[in-house]
This record gives structure tokens, sequence and C-alpha cells, in this order.
């Protein structure tokens, strides 16, 4: 028997059970009652908005992007104000949560190794891999040496539990009796706002491991889906995510939602991060296209029997020479960077800057663009 079998009856974690439940029947009966018979100030629901956003966004750029998968360094004053609201979003201190989150990205979609594994089902990997003790849920905390050398996320491990109902309680009891309306502020940026916070961000572990595009790879459950992003503060685009986990970006488009990435970069603007990590676009380009010509060629297999006005035998003879074309550029690619890393390091920056290498970098850029479309056009003649 397989662990997975065997650790479908793991022990109910009770504390969790109880935490998620009462919270849930607190937010689905008494927040919708109290609101009927006397009304939510507008204070309340400021900071409903305000608190939600606080402490999704400590999760996506701060437990995430920041300390599980270090793409950039952060100001003690910023890691602090993530530790705290990411704390209030009740997900377990960072050294718990990163440990976690390495293991699912080194073996994702393990049904005995990831500890929120697609494969499981879209209930598992939303929140039932948190309501028992399974095995591949207990975190590995080998992975996350580097974190327990942080003065910040030390405290905060160790002090887990005052600090999150500090966060959880104690604040929002405090803006109640600010604006004069103690329990409404509660009721929604309390219980509401951790409810919401919760499932939006489960979202990321489950949905985006269901529904989207897979436009960089397919060996992963990963997916992009731009309303996803909407709902878990840019991490809706999963797939690229997978793909290329160490850039501090999930939407690398002008016009994705992906707020963590205009924080992490407007902070950078003044200091307060630096070390942004990015990868290459002919890297990025390099995998968006190697998907299109799998795309391709399994429209060819599959449906090129069954079009008898297209000329198939046409279409692979293109598809031969794009692909020729294709390795063409990537072997210009992987020429230029190595004359590039065969430098000494101040050589290194100083070749780096040199407009003759971007603009080389460019030009090889658009002629993985262009190809990127003409694939695009083959690919829907075979639709």
């Amino acid at each position: 028997m397989n662990d997975t079998a065997r650790n479908e009856r793991a022990p109910l974690v009770w504390s969790r059970v109880l935490m998620f439940a009462v919270t849930f029947a607190v937010a689905v009966t008494v927040v919708p009652w109290y609101g009927f018979t006397h009304g939510y100030s507008a204070a309340a629901w400021v900071w409903f908005a305000v608190l939600l956003y606080a402490n999704g966004l400590a999760i996506t750029t701060g437990y995430h992007r920041l300390w599980s998968h270090k793409t950039f360094d952060a100001h003690w004053s910023v890691r602090l104000v993530l530790m705290l609201f990411g704390s209030m979003a009740l997900q377990n201190s960072v050294l718990h949560w990163a440990a976690n989150h390495r293991v699912h990205h080194q073996h994702v979609d393990d049904n005995d190794r990831d500890p929120y594994s697609a494969g499981r089902g879209l209930w598992f990997s939303h929140i039932g891999w948190m309501l028992r003790s399974y095995p591949s849920g207990a975190p590995d905390f080998a992975t996350v040496r580097d974190l327990q050398k942080d003065p910040i996320l030390a405290f905060q491990d160790r002090w887990y539990l005052p600090i999150a109902l500090g966060m959880n309680i104690v604040l929002p009891l405090s803006l109640g009796w600010l604006h004069g309306d103690l329990l409404g502020v509660f009721l929604l940026a309390g219980v509401l706002r951790l409810v919401v916070s919760h499932h939006f961000t489960f979202l990321i572990n489950s949905l985006a491991h269901a529904i989207g595009r897979q436009p960089y790879s397919d060996e992963h459950s990963a997916r992009d889906n731009g309303w996803l992003a909407v709902l878990t503060y840019g991490e809706g685009y999963h797939n690229f995510h997978h793909q290329f986990a160490h850039d501090y970006r999930n939407g690398i488009r002008w016009w994705h939602w992906d707020p963590s990435k205009w924080i992490i970069c407007s902070l950078s603007w003044v200091g307060l991060t630096t070390r942004l990590r990015r990868t290459p676009a002919v890297i990025i380009q390099r995998a968006r296209l190697t998907m299109q010509f799998r795309r391709v060629q399994e429209n060819l297999t599959s449906r090129g029997a069954v079009l008898p006005h297209v000329d198939i035998e046409r279409i692979r003879t293109t598809v031969a020479h794009e692909y020729e074309q294709f390795a063409s550029t990537l072997a210009k690619w992987s020429k230029l960077t190595d004359a590039r890393y065969q430098k000494t390091r101040e050589q290194l920056v100083q070749r780096w800057e040199e407009s003759s290498f971007r603009s080389e970098t460019r030009a090889l850029l658009a002629e993985l663009r262009l190809q990127y479309r003409r694939l695009e056009l083959l690919d829907a003649q075979l639709a």
C-alpha cells in the first residue's frame, strides 16, 4: 500500500478543524445577521478591505516571494511589516509555511511527497491537507535553515500564537473601539476578513492547479488564470511561477494583475527592496515556443487525418523549418551568453551594460516573438 492510500486515515488536527469551522460558521451566520439587524459602518467596510489586502499581500509578497523563493532582498522594516500582517493571515509561521512550500515545488504533483498535491483532488489541495496530520504535510525544517538565521522570523516562530492573536483580535477590536463600532469592525475586519483571506489564498493551491492555460510547461499541473489572479493578489499566473519560481514577478505583462510585483518594484525605487530577480526574456520566450511547437505537433498527429482541406504535408515542412530556425536562434543566444560568462566579474558587468549586448539580445527576442506568432497561425489552421 502506498503512502497516499495509507495516509487517508491520518488523524484530524482538531485545533485547525475548529478554527476553520468556527470562523466559517460565524462568517456565514452571525456576520449577515448583524448586518441585517444593526448594519455595518463605513469604517468597518474600509478596514475589512484594507486588512484583507494587507494580510493577503503579506503572504504573497513576504511568505511566498521574499522568504520561500528569495526572489528579492528587503530592509528589516519591510520584513517586519510583512511578518506581522502575514501572521494575521493565520497560515502559521514563515518557517512552517516556507518549509512546506519549498517541498511543494520540489515534488509538485507527487501525491506522497507534495504537501498539497493537486493530484489528490481539489478539496485536499484547497484545505483538506491541513485538516489531518498527513506525513506529507509535516514541515521539513532542513529546507529552511537559511531562514532560521533571520531574527525576525525566529522571533515570529517562537511567539507566533500571541502575535497571531494580537493581530486577529486585539487589532480589529482596537479599530472598532476607535470608530465607535466595536462589534461591527470585529465581525467584518476580523472574522469575515480572515475567512475570505483563507479561501482566496487557498485557491492558489487548488484552482490554480486545475483551471487555466499552460503556456510555459505542461510538466506540472500549475496553470495561468488572469481572473484567478484578481482573487489571489496576483498569484494566478501559476504556470509561469512554477516554471520560473525565482522570478519576483508572477504576471510579466504590464496589464497582468500582480500587486505584489508592483509593491516589490516600487519599494526598490527607494532602496527598501534590492536584488530583484528576473528571468531573462529570451528564456521565457524559449519556454513559450517549446510549448507551442508541442501543441502544433500534437494537433498534426491528432487532427491531420480529419482535415482534408488542409495541406498537412506543407504544414509539417513549415514546422520543421521553423524548428531549425528556433534551434539556430537558441544557438546564437547560447553563444552570446557563453561569451559573457567567460569574462571576469568586472568585465561581466561592463559587458552586460554595453548597448551592443542589449541590442543583440533584443534582436534574438524579436525573432522568437515573430516565430511564436507564425506558429500560432499554423496552429489555427489545425483547429
